[in-house]
């Protein structure tokens, strides 16, 4: 039987304010993710291979094997970026009811990776829609942010991008790159307003599309994927905005190696 996918909803980089603040999400293809972000297709193309090489999870609660992740902080103010001391990354369970009240430390993302200047633009991008939409002041405020390298992977049978089903993630700003997908299917996008009735559902395919969220107002969640023949993967990047400080900033440490 044929897999039934539905398009994405995409905007334009112009429109993206616009979007989160009527709709509570916006959509970008990805030569208009290089255009938002202000660099070429290339260059975010070039970041594609560390996703080989991320270690595995090891905090999946479930038992799974499927996930594999670095985790990087960093702090962006005026367009500047600056990275944090390596930190666990957590969440209340009232956001997370699987992984919350958990420290978890990841491994770090690679420091070649961090230094490329497409880097630093997707952060200052992503801080500067942040401004846009949620600062209540005229001064730029700093944005304290989250990066999440993620590989899904089918090699046993499934794997799970959102085993904690659907859910907010309890920051201002969530962004969804897919940053690839191959030898899967599944992996639809679902999202719906947390207090009302409208929902879209779509699939990302194109590497470097990307998906913006409103976290306060929407719910979101994507659906496992299988193998089509062989055993195969789902890359993504996760980056969120937060104002004010690190989620769990009064429960969490830093790492004592970057004491």
């Amino acid at each position: 039987m044929a897999q039934v996918t539905f398009s994405p909803p995409f905007t334009t980089p112009s429109d993206v304010a616009n979007h989160l603040g009527q709709r509570g999400y916006a959509v970008l293809a990805p030569d208009d993710v290089a255009r938002f972000i202000g660099c070429d297709l290339p260059a975010l193309m070039a970041l594609n291979g560390d996703w080989d090489s991320l270690p595995p999870d090891g905090f999946l609660k479930d038992g799974g094997r499927y996930r594999r992740r670095r985790h990087a902080c960093f702090v962006v103010e005026g367009g500047q970026v600056r990275q944090a001391p390596h930190r666990a990354h957590w969440q209340p369970v009232e956001y997370n009811a699987l992984h919350g009240g958990m420290e978890r430390w990841f491994a770090p993302m690679e420091p070649a990776t961090v230094a490329r200047p497409a880097w630093q633009k997707l952060l200052a991008a992503l801080a500067g829609v942040s401004d846009a939409v949620f600062a209540s002041q005229a001064a730029p405020a700093p944005w304290f942010v989250e990066a999440h390298q993620f590989r899904i992977d089918t090699t046993d049978g499934i794997g799970r991008p959102t085993p904690e089903g659907a859910h907010r993630d309890g920051v201002d700003l969530v962004a969804v790159f897919l940053v690839g997908r191959s030898g899967v299917k599944g992996g639809e996008t679902r999202v719906f307003e947390a207090n009302g009735p409208s929902g879209q559902r779509f699939t990302l395919t194109e590497p470097w599309s990307l998906l913006l969220l409103d976290d306060a107002r929407m719910i979101h969640e994507s659906t496992p994927i299988q193998p089509l023949a062989a055993a195969g993967h789902r890359d993504t990047l996760v980056v969120t905005c937060r104002r004010g400080n690190f989620q769990g900033a009064d429960v969490v440490g830093e790492s004592p190696r970057d004491s």
